[in-house]
Parts: structure tokens; C-alpha cells; sequence
């Protein structure tokens, strides 16, 4: 019988026998068998034959015709019925996924539940090509519906396709493919400046630091010989900090600096509290200090939970700034059915004002629900019920450093969004605090989902949230099917009934378009389109408010397009209570149960897919239960940072900032299309003094050049160059060491308009602005165009940067690790029979990554990738690296899970672990600073003991793998094996050739990198 069944379903196979199979009834007969030996099985003693009878089911329903006609017999219904009854025996597990594959597969593709797939805003283009996405988007014929089509259903399913490709990291790990660049001519790096010299003039503004001779500045002077026109050139003396550039024209190379003097009272003032003035298009960051840090108190209110669900919103209204500092906060509630009176409380809280704006003019900015709050840390064991009649305060704990609600609310009025939000999320508002305790990785040690097989518990847990989405097909009236928030129609009712949640993401970076209520207390979610795009559904960021305790709430985000996510991996999506922050937790926590990501019955048409057959979406769902009754909470896809909260860590640290010790300038790079500021900010040490010498060491410092965020939803990035720059501002040694050895160019924010609008990729252009690096557009991509820019003009005077890096984050690997490029690592993962052994390739691209393995505890350097693929040449990484000529340019890619090595293994990345990466990127350029520099290659022996002491602990947590000796990385040219050498493997020892080493040194003094400069045939 088995025998038979086997040869059956080899013979359905064949899409002929398929359509003969159901012209002759076979499903229906072949069904009534199965629940023959169903019924009869009761020991389940010949479950391989009935295995085998749905093997010819599946085969048959491959094709369109067997579908139907499963359909037809109503085969959903008996397989889902059938496989109920096996979920109470583990041994029928396989019987339970294959009839899951089969009725999943038949489950007629439904349109997403939207008039429309295109974003529910629209941003008017200064410009509009016609061969651009967003005019391609938008003239479409009105009766072409762009939601969903035929296209996936025409064509009948392949076989091998109904294996799902659940591990698309083993894909990103085979390098040897088509996309691999095999054109040694095209790998080849050639500096180009790309635009006339004359145009890069305009970019000598953000170089002041090359043109201050600092006279009027009061520094030490400690050399007798002072520095003047007349004792040496008014340009900088020029060494070159990463490799010896190509010859340059004569205008390139005469290419003027601008002189400028520093006034006295520039130099001597201290940084402002609040605010940035624009002068000339030029953020001024002399401004005057605004007194003393905000003291913030904790809270000590608790409301009753049955009056404070009836809370709208808090209105923050505008006062005169001498009412600042006395005015105490009131909570008003927006017009409802049901009437409250005003709650107040009787103890002193901080104002937070509102200053009239063009955006915000002629209203109030608004926070989220209030909802309660906690007990006074004083009071431990005291809690005070507040009546009708006092007064509610919102407190902000004193502990979380940078931020300050109130100039949170000042940056606000200046952010200009797309759907001109008027409210800020709690969580921006009080701020986040690391929890004090781990969060491990959920424990799947064979993951949700598998290639080919899964384990059996979280297979079930799968199989479970499957069968409850067939229920909706099978018992259509058992489904509430009602909509309770919905950006389409801004007139939808909220429900009135308690049971009922509520959603909002009306603010800042906030991400949801549309909510149906689908059982009780289960809900669809549907994200929002990036801006001037159909696509792009993976960053979420909303509020819910209205919830029970004790009650489990499923939320199912149906919408998203990856194959594959960490969330079956052991991720967890965050949640921000706002009844534990103001009971002194403002924490996002990891939270979630019953986590799993697959693919579902919605489909994409073929106009969202690009012209090709339209494909599934695919379902992130995820369980709760709240902690608090009607409380508010919010959920994102990884911890938040708003464009605003950039704005103020800013103005922070320029308030905090030294300007005797710490050269801190911030400019205004440009605007983007919706007119928000894009800064660029400068970090160096002041000069030791104004003499010539000093002034000199001080302008021909190497350049590093750091971006992030040009990817809105990889939020992972900012609170990584949070890191580094607090690092960068901070009193230690190591800072202030690295402060003296670089000057940092930074573009913290390269997208301010897609991280504002809560899109996941894009900016307002509807374009993904990392591939547009190649021929950025000026109006249609700024950002990208004015830092391409600023590289240019440094590769125009011959200063490249000795690195460029650009933060990203990935969601489908754990750790943190780099990509990088080299020339011959990419031919050496092809099949091409090139004789890459002629290639003699400088190794000073591996140093840093494999600093950063000894040094930072997330950091994986088996991850690195040196390979430069065909899809990538427009990125920021390939176009610095082979247009402006930065052989150490790199994309630091860092986790939106957790780790799997090292310290942290087993743990769920946070917010603390990604600014202590930032903050040990600066420490690997420190230590990247002894091996490139001959010159300077001994530095204080204090820093020394502190670098081996941080080595040394790393070292002990890290993986062997990622384990490399103390003088890895050659200073001298050396050609790799790459037959016996791998990313993770350590360099060879230099230890007991170093007494052999002699630097052979211009008279000019060359770095190491210029000695041992790329030479290629």
C-alpha cells in the first residue's frame, strides 16, 4: 500500500496526471480515504500510509485546476478537522504540517484589506522624473487596482517552490553568485572627484578647523614661537592620512582654503542649553547658557484606573517664557461623551513649555494618554489615591542622561512631518532607561521554522496560529471582522465599548495604517507604506491603550515582506509601559509570547511586485498580557530614536562641551524636502596652543568620517552613534587622546525625513537613499548629495579620510560585524579563472574589523565580508572606497536580535550594548591610530595598560573564532593566501618579527598605509 501511494504521488507530480487526476475525481476519492484510515487508525499504527495519501494530495493541488477542486469538496474544511484531532498526539505531528502546507497553499489569496497599497500620505517632489519610482507609482490608470491582481494565481506552483527558503542567511553566505562583481577594471578603484572644482568650493564653510589660526582663542601658550602670516603659509601643511592619492590637477591640487578668524568672544563663550540659531546656513553653536540642568522629580501620583481611561490627551500650552519656571502642569481632556472633571495633584512639577512655531502655530503640542503613575522612590511603601478635583504631574526620573523632556518639546515645534503631527509618544517624552536585568534570546534551540523540518513544540505553536487563520475561512461569522483605527478614513469611530483596545500612532516615527478587530482579543495590524512608495512594511511604532489585565491579546502585523525574520530566531518586539515609567522604570522591554513569523493568505499584485508574479505577504504575531489595567503602552520593532531626540542629544552635548578642550562645531548641511535640518558636526581637540607648531599638528590631523541612519527603521544605528559621540564629548583620557589624533566629520542622521515620517527605508523621494550614491540628485536626495560632497572636497585638498564607516543594522544575522571591501577577496569568491594571485592588495582594510574583534564584546568578525557585489556599487561603502579613494570604507552592520558569541551570547542586543559598541569603535581607532602611525606608534603608557586591560577581558568572553593576537594586523605589504585564510582566523604573528621591521620614511613623513599603498596590474 505505502509502496503504491509512493509511486502515485512520484506520477502526480507531472502537472498531465495532475489535471487527469481531477478530471477523474481523485481528491474527492482521495480525501474520503483519508478519513477512512483516519477514523479506522485509531492505534495510529499506519500513519506512513496515511503520510502518503496527502503526498498525493499535495502533489495534485500544485496546480490551479487541483486547488479548486480541493475547494470544490470542501477540503479545507476535512483536513482542518482531521488535523485537530492529530494536534493531541505528537507522533502525527508530520501529519499536521503536511496538511498545514496543503491548505495553506489552497487558501484563496486575499487582498489586503486597503483601497490602496501606496502610503496613505503623499509628499509633493520639487522635481519628478519620468523614469523615477514615484512617477511610475503614481500614473497608474485609476481603474488598475494596485492592491492585488491574479498574477499569483495564474501560473501553476513548482514543485521544489512549496519548500520554503526559511534561511536566507546561508544565501548571504554564498558568495559565489552572479551578483559578484568579476571586472577587475570595475573593482579597481579610481578617484574620481565627479564634479567641477569650482562647485566643491562651496564646502570650504564646513572645514573651519583648516582655516582657525585661533589668536583671539584664550589657550596656553607654552612654545615661544607664535603663529602668524608671516611665519609660515596661511593653508595647512598637508599629510596625507590614508593612502598617496593619484596626481591631481593643478586646480585641484591649488584649491584655496578659506581664511577666518575666531572671535574672542566666539572661542571663550560657553555652548547654549536650548536652541539652535541659524546664521548664514550655518548652525551657530556659540550660544548662551541657559542656567542650570532641569531638576527633575520623581513621580508620586497613582490614579484610579477606572477614571483615567477616559483621558485623551494632555495639551501643552503655551506660556510666556517668566511663567516657565513656575507654572505647574495641569491635564485637560479633549472633548468626549463621557464628562470628567480635572485631576489634579497638590505636589510642584517641572512646566513643559511650548513656544509658538511656524508648524505648530496656533496649536498645542500634545503627548500621549496619561494613564497613572507610580510611588515616590522617598515613599516606598506609601501610595496616594488622587480624587477628582487635584492635580495630575508628569515627571520625568533624573537619571537618564541627555535627556530632558523639555527641550524634547522644543525640537518638536521645529520637526516638520508630512502628516504635520501635533503629539509626542510617551516614550520620547520621559525618555528610556537600560532595564537592570538581561533579556536572553528566546530559547529555540531548532528555531520556529526550518528548511524542511522544524522542531516539534514551536512547530505545533506555528501549526496552532495557522489553523486559528483557517478558522476565518471555515467559520467566517465567528469573526468580528470590525475596523478601529484606520488612517484611510480619519473619520472611523473609535469603539466606545471597554473590551475594545485602542490604537494611535499619530506621532513622530510612528508606523500603523489600519486595525480590525478579529476575535475578542485578537487584532490585524497593517503598517503604513514608506512615503511615495507601495512598499517597504517592517518598521512598527504604535500606542495601545484600553487594556485589561489577565487577558492574553494576540497581535498579528500582516502585512510585512521579508521571507525570514529573527523573530523566529528568539527576537521579541519591545514594549514601553507608561505606568512603569512614571513609577520610575521609563524602560522598553522586551516582551511577546508565541512569537512567529510566516507567510499568509494576503498577496502582494504584480504591480507592488515590480512587474513579476505577485507574492505572499507574511505575518508577524505575537501574544501579551498586560501588567496594568488601562494602562497605555507602546510597541516598536526595535528601541525608537526620533530625528527630535537627535536634535536634543545635540544640543546636550553642546551645552556640556568644553571650548578650551573640545572643538565641537555643528552645522547646518542642508535642508531636506520637507525643509528639517540636516547637521553636520565636527569633534576634535582644541590646539594646545595658538603657536605655529600647534596650530599646524592640529589642522593635519586625520580625517575619520562617520553617517548613520540613512535607513529610518534600522534605529540600532543612532543609538550606536549615540555612543560614539558621548564617547567623542566625554572627560577620559582615551577620548581626549583620540580627540588629539582625529578630526571627526559627522553626518549622525543622513535620513531626518524618513525617520520623522516612520518610514522603514526610503525618504519622501520614494527611493532608498543608500543606493543612490553614485549620481545623487540634489533635489531629490540632499543629504546624499551634500556628504558626497563634503568627501569630495576632502579628496579635492588631498585629506581623504583614513575611514569612512556607515552605521546600518541588519534584521536577519546576530552580532555586530563590518563589510568592507578589497579586490581580491571578491574575485576569490568567484568562479572566474582569473590569476588573482598577481593581485598584491594592501591589508589595511582588515585592521579595524579585527581591532574592534578584541575590543568589542558584540563584535563578530566572522561575520566581516570584504566582497564587493554588483548590487551594491551604489552604496555609500563601494562609492567612497572606488570614487573618492578610502581604502578603510566600511558598512557596520549591527543587530536587531542579539549575539551568538562572545560576552554576550545567548542575550538580546539593547540600547546599552549598542552605545558601548559605539563607544568602542572610538577605542579601535585609537588603537588603529598605533598600527597606521610610525610616527606616533607610542602612546601613553596609561592608555596602553587601559587598552591591554580591555583587551585582555574582551579576549576571555570571546569566541576562539574571533580571537586574534595582541600585533595581528602586518605593517608592511604582504600578499594573503587566501587558500588557507578565512574572515575569523588571526593574522600572522608579528611579535617576533618586529625587531626586523625598519619603516622606510619620507622625508615628508608617510603613514604606513601610503608605504604600503595598493599596487595593481
Amino acid at each position: 500500500m505505502k509502496v503504491a501511494l509512493d509511486t502515485l504521488t512520484a506520477l502526480l507530480k507531472s502537472k498531465t496526471n495532475a489535471r487527469r487526476a481531477v478530471d477523474r475525481g481523485y481528491v474527492q476519492m482521495l480525501l474520503t480515504i483519508y478519513i477512512d484510515w483516519h477514523r479506522h487508525d485509531s492505534r495510529h499504527r499506519h500513519m506512513l500510509i496515511r503520510k502518503g495519501i496527502l503526498q498525493s494530495i499535495k502533489s495534485i493541488t500544485n496546480i490551479k485546476l487541483g486547488r479548486k477542486a480541493f475547494l470544490d469538496v470542501d477540503g479545507m474544511k476535512i483536513l482542518y478537522n482531521t488535523s485537530q484531532e492529530c494536534l493531541a498526539v505528537r507522533t502525527l505531528d508530520p501529519l499536521v504540517n503536511i496538511s498545514s502546507l496543503i491548505m495553506r497553499k489552497c487558501y484563496p489569496k486575499n487582498r489586503l484589506p486597503l483601497p490602496t497599497i501606496k502610503s496613505a500620505f503623499h509628499f509633493q517632489l520639487p522635481v519628478m522624473p519620468v523614469n523615477g519610482p514615484v512617477y511610475q507609482l503614481y500614473s497608474l490608470p485609476p481603474e488598475v487596482d494596485d492592491v492585488v491582481d491574479e498574477s499569483d494565481d495564474n501560473d501553476d506552483i513548482d514543485t521544489e517552490s512549496e519548500v520554503e527558503n526559511d534561511n536566507e542567511d546561508d544565501i548571504d553566505q554564498h558568495f559565489k553568485n552572479d551578483d559578484i562583481e568579476t571586472d577587475i577594471n570595475k573593482l579597481k578603484p579610481k578617484q574620481e572627484l565627479g564634479r567641477p572644482v569650482e562647485d566643491l568650493r562651496m564646502y570650504e564653510q564646513f572645514f573651519p578647523e583648516l582655516s582657525d589660526d585661533f589668536q583671539e582663542c584664550d589657550l596656553i601658550s607654552k612654545e615661544p614661537k607664535s603663529f602668524s602670516n608671516n611665519s609660515a603659509p596661511g593653508g595647512p601643511i598637508v599629510v596625507p592620512t590614508a593612502e598617496e592619492e593619484p596626481s591631481l590637477t593643478n586646480d585641484m591640487m591649488q584649491l584655496p582654503v578659506k581664511e577666518s578668524n575666531l572671535q574672542s568672544e566666539d572661542c571663550n563663550k560657553r555652548p547654549g542649553f536650548l536652541g539652535l540659531v541659524k546664521n548664514d546656513g550655518i548652525m551657530d553653536n556659540s550660544l548662551q547658557h541657559q542656567g542650570e540642568h532641569l531638576k527633575l522629580l520623581p513621580s508620586c501620583q497613582c490614579l484610579n484606573h477606572e477614571i483615567v481611561r477616559d483621558f485623551d490627551r494632555i495639551s501643552l500650552q503655551n506660556t510666556s517664557k517668566s511663567e516657565q519656571s513656575n507654572i505647574s502642569k495641569t491635564v485637560t481632556k479633549n472633548e468626549c461623551k463621557t464628562s470628567i472633571s480635572e485631576i489634579t495633584c497638590n505636589k510642584p512639577f517641572q512646566h513643559v513649555p511650548t513656544c509658538g512655531s511656524v508648524l505648530f502655530e496656533g496649536r498645542s503640542v500634545q503627548l500621549g494618554k496619561l494613564c497613572c503613575s507610580g510611588p515616590d522612590p522617598e515613599e516606598e511603601e506609601v501610595s496616594y489615591s488622587v480624587s477628582i478635583g487635584e492635580q495630575v504631574t508628569i515627571e520625568v526620573p533624573d537619571t537618564i542622561q541627555l535627556h530632558d523632556p523639555e527641550l524634547y518639546i522644543e525640537t518638536v515645534k521645529n520637526t516638520r512631518s508630512v502628516p504635520e503631527y501635533s503629539e509626542v509618544a510617551y516614550p520620547d517624552y520621559f525618555g528610556h532607561i537600560p532595564p537592570p536585568f538581561k533579556e536572553p534570546i528566546l530559547d529555540r534551540p531548532y528555531g520556529v521554522q526550518r528548511k524542511k523540518r522544524m522542531a516539534a513544540s514551536h512547530m505545533r505553536t506555528l501549526m496552532t496560529k495557522i489553523a486559528q487563520d483557517i478558522e476565518r475561512l471555515i467559520h467566517p461569522n465567528d469573526i468580528i471582522d470590525r475596523v478601529v483605527y484606520d488612517l484611510d478614513n480619519l473619520s472611523c469611530l473609535v469603539p466606545d465599548e471597554g473590551d475594545v483596545l485602542k490604537f494611535n500612532s499619530k506621532f513622530e516615527s510612528g508606523n500603523l495604517r489600519k486595525v480590525i478587530q478579529i476575535r475578542k482579543n485578537e487584532y490585524d495590524l497593517i503598517l503604513n507604506s514608506d512615503i511615495n512608495s507601495n512598499h517597504y512594511h517592517q518598521w512598527f511604532y504604535f500606542e495601545v491603550s484600553g487594556m485589561r489585565t489577565g487577558s492574553a491579546y494576540r497581535f498579528n502585523i500582516i502585512n510585512c515582506e521579508k521571507t525570514n525574520s529573527q523573530f523566529n530566531y528568539g527576537m521579541q518586539p519591545l514594549m514601553y509601559s507608561v505606568q512603569e515609567a512614571l513609577g520610575g522604570r521609563p524602560s522598553w522591554i522586551r516582551t511577546g509570547t508565541d512569537i512567529c513569523y510566516y507567510k499568509n493568505h494576503f498577496s502582494r499584485s504584480s504591480i507592488a511586485a515590480g512587474g513579476q508574479k505577485g507574492k505572499s505577504y507574511y505575518t508577524i504575531t505575537f501574544t501579551v498580557t498586560f501588567h496594568h489595567k488601562d494602562d497605555v503602552c507602546y510597541f516598536a520593532y526595535h528601541y525608537p530614536y526620533t530625528y527630535s531626540a537627535l536634535m536634543m542629544h545635540l544640543q546636550k552635548l553642546e551645552s556640556t562641551n568644553n571650548p578650551q578642550q573640545i572643538y565641537f562645531r555643528q552645522h547646518l548641511l542642508c535642508e531636506t524636502l520637507s525643509g528639517n535640518n540636516c547637521p553636520v558636526v565636527t569633534i576634535t581637540a582644541m590646539p594646545e596652543s595658538n603657536y605655529y607648531e600647534h596650530i599646524c599638528q592640529f589642522r593635519n590631523r586625520p580625517y575619520i568620517f562617520l553617517s548613520a541612519r540613512v535607513h529610518p527603521g534600522e534605529t540600532n544605528s543612532s543609538w550606536v552613534m549615540k555612543g560614539t559621540l558621548e564617547y567623542l564629548m566625554s572627560n577620559t583620557p582615551g577620548a581626549q587622546n583620540l580627540r588629539e589624533s582625529y578630526i571627526f566629520k559627522i553626518v549622525p542622521m543622513l535620513n531626518p525625513d524618513g525617520v520623522i515620517n516612520g518610514n522603514h527605508r526610503c525618504s519622501l523621494s520614494g527611493e532608498d537613499l543608500n543606493r543612490q550614491w553614485q549620481n545623487p540628485n540634489p533635489d531629490l536626495h540632499p543629504t546624499i548629495y551634500h556628504a558626497k560632497g563634503l568627501l569630495q572636497y576632502l579628496a579635492a585638498i588631498k585629506r581623504l579620510p583614513l575611514v569612512f564607516c556607515d552605521y546600518h543594522g541588519h534584521s536577519r544575522k546576530k552580532n555586530v560585524f563590518m563589510y568592507g571591501c578589497s579586490i581580491k577577496e571578491t574575485i576569490w569568491h568567484t568562479n572566474v579563472s582569473a590569476a588573482s594571485c598577481d593581485l598584491i592588495e594592501d591589508l589595511g582594510y582588515r585592521t579595524l574589523p579585527k581591532i574592534l574583534s578584541q575590543a568589542a564584546p558584540a563584535f563578530c568578525m566572522s561575520s566581516c565580508s570584504f566582497v564587493v557585489e554588483k548590487s551594491k556599487e551604489s552604496t555609500a561603502r563601494v562609492v567612497v572606497w572606488r570614487e573618492i579613494g578610502v581604502q578603510r570604507s566600511y558598512t557596520m552592520e549591527s543587530t536587531l536580535c542579539g549575539c551568538d558569541q562572545g560576552k554576550y551570547k545567548g542575550l538580546q542586543i539593547g540600547t546599552h550594548e549598542l552605545e558601548e559598541m559605539g563607544a568602542k569603535f572610538c577605542t579601535g581607532l585609537l588603537r588603529l591610530k598605533k598600527l597606521t602611525s610610525p610616527l606616533e606608534y607610542n602612546l601613553p603608557s596609561t592608555l596602553l595598560d587601559i587598552e591591554n586591560e580591555l583587551i585582555e577581558s574582551s579576549c576571555k568572553v570571546t569566541s576562539p573564532t574571533t580571537y586574534v593576537l595582541e600585533e595581528d594586523e602586518p605593517r608592511f605589504l604582504e600578499e594573503v593566501d587566501y587558500s588557507a585564510e578565512s574572515n575569523d582566523e588571526p593574522d600572522i604573528d608579528l611579535a617576533n618579527n618586529a625587531g626586523d621591521y625598519e619603516p622606510c620614511l619620507h622625508e615628508d613623513g608617510l603613514s604606513d598605509s601610503e608605504i604600503t599603498r595598493t599596487h595593481l596590474p
